[in-house]
């Protein structure tokens, strides 16, 4: 009797101890999920020649090129904000392109309480473009997004109504993201546990994952694309960048980086990044 009562005292020390590490990694993963969704707003301070502008609640910096030709709509990545950008509108200037970089939702000096992974921010990429329209010269406008900043030029009510994308480290699903996130981390458990992660971000930021699917939204494009990613990439690599790109239709481009990995691009090779984009826009029409 002594002997099946220590057993039975053994098996439920064993299984609160079972109990107590479910919590454990339960409470983890949320916590996992609320840091993926977590804002990311701070002051932004851009210096002269750029000009601070607002537009619909949309904060965002202008750089005016003294005879434009085109403008530029530049989106920043995830985590960032407009200053991520401050690179790309200084050598378009030099080009003769204005830009206009812009805090997308929950970043930067732009409102909100949780980052939607591209369907809140895509607001603000309408928004940019609108102001653009109305910016003397900007007949034509290119939208340059990277990683999160692609992905609001895409989704959403659509792709936004520009004449041309950059689309720079955009993953083609919120599951393939987060997914790529965790496989890096704790390998292929960690994809095994992405599910616990993304089906939380509904019930965190509202979204439902349908509406944040780049590679569907791409596919809708119908003015020319240039897609780029790095060679080295693990958060969105080779075959998910080529994914994106497939799904592309009509006058397309695909560019990967030799050597690049998750990072800014422009940073990691400004010259050929220069001579890459410059050559794109060239072949469009007028």
């Amino acid at each position: 009797m002594c002997w099946r009562s220590s057993g039975a005292m053994r098996r439920k020390r064993i299984l609160a101890v079972a109990a107590a590490c479910a919590v454990l990694a339960l409470g983890a993963l949320l916590h996992v999920g609320m840091q993926l969704a977590q804002h990311s707003r701070r002051p932004v301070r851009m210096q002269a020649p750029f000009e601070d502008v607002r537009f619909q609640g949309t904060h965002g910096s202008l750089l005016k090129a003294r005879h434009n030709a085109r403008c530029a709509l530049l989106m920043h990545p995830i985590r960032g904000d407009r200053r991520a950008m401050a690179g790309r509108a200084k050598f378009l200037r030099e080009a003769g392109i204005t830009s206009l970089a812009i805090d997308l939702h929950a970043h930067g000096e732009t409102p909100g309480a949780y980052t939607t992974f591209g369907l809140r921010e895509s607001n603000d990429a309408r928004n940019g473009l609108a102001y653009l329209r109305t910016v003397q010269g900007c007949g034509q406008v290119v939208a340059i997004g990277h990683s999160l900043g692609g992905v609001a030029a895409l989704v959403g009510e659509g792709p936004i109504a520009a004449d041309a994308f950059v689309l720079e480290e955009v993953f083609p699903s919120i599951e393939d993201a987060v997914a790529n996130r965790l496989a890096m981390r704790f390998g292929y458990a960690g994809r095994l546990a992405a599910p616990l992660i993304y089906l939380q971000l509904p019930l965190l930021t509202g979204i439902a994952l349908e509406q944040v699917r780049p590679v569907d939204a791409i596919a809708r494009l119908k003015v020319p694309v240039l897609v780029v990613g790095g060679m080295r990439d693990e958060h969105t690599p080779p075959q998910d960048t080529r994914r994106l790109f497939d799904a592309a239709r009509g006058d397309k481009t695909l560019w990967l980086v030799e050597g690049a990995a998750h990072e800014d691009l422009y940073a990691f090779d400004p010259v050929q990044y220069r001579a890459r984009l410059e050559g794109f826009l060239a072949k469009l029409p007028r």
